[in-house]
């Protein structure tokens, strides 16, 4: 089982980036999808899910109307599109598979917005 997240990097206040999150090992397409971060000092906190088939999502309320959250079942791979970044975005962010009690996490992306 692993999940690979890619796209992350050193991004000025305002940019945008696209991560990506790699599925293997598991039928990810049953499972529901979510980006989670984590800065230095600060507690992990959910950043966006995705359902399993796509037909719903959620946002934290920090990046809502910012950040949109994606999947290609097809491709195994969930994506999370990150417009009009900031420094607080500033962390390391994680792809979680969740499926009942069953969860699985990738190692995670560094994302710094700084100018």
């Amino acid at each position: 089982v692993q999940l690979v997240e890619s796209g992350g990097g050193l991004v000025q206040p305002g940019g945008s980036l696209r991560l990506s999150c790699a599925a293997s090992g598991f039928t990810s397409s049953i499972y529901a999808m979510s980006w989670y971060r984590q800065a230095p000092g600060k507690e992990r906190e959910l950043v966006a899910g995705i359902t399993s088939v796509g037909d719903s999502t959620n946002y934290g309320r920090s990046v809502k109307g910012r950040f949109t959250i994606s999947r290609d079942n097809a491709k195994s791979t969930v994506y999370l599109q990150m417009n009009s970044l900031e420094p607080e975005d500033t962390a390391v962010y994680y792809c979680r598979a969740q499926r009942g009690g069953r969860f699985y996490w990738g190692q995670g992306t560094q994302v710094t917005v700084s100018s």
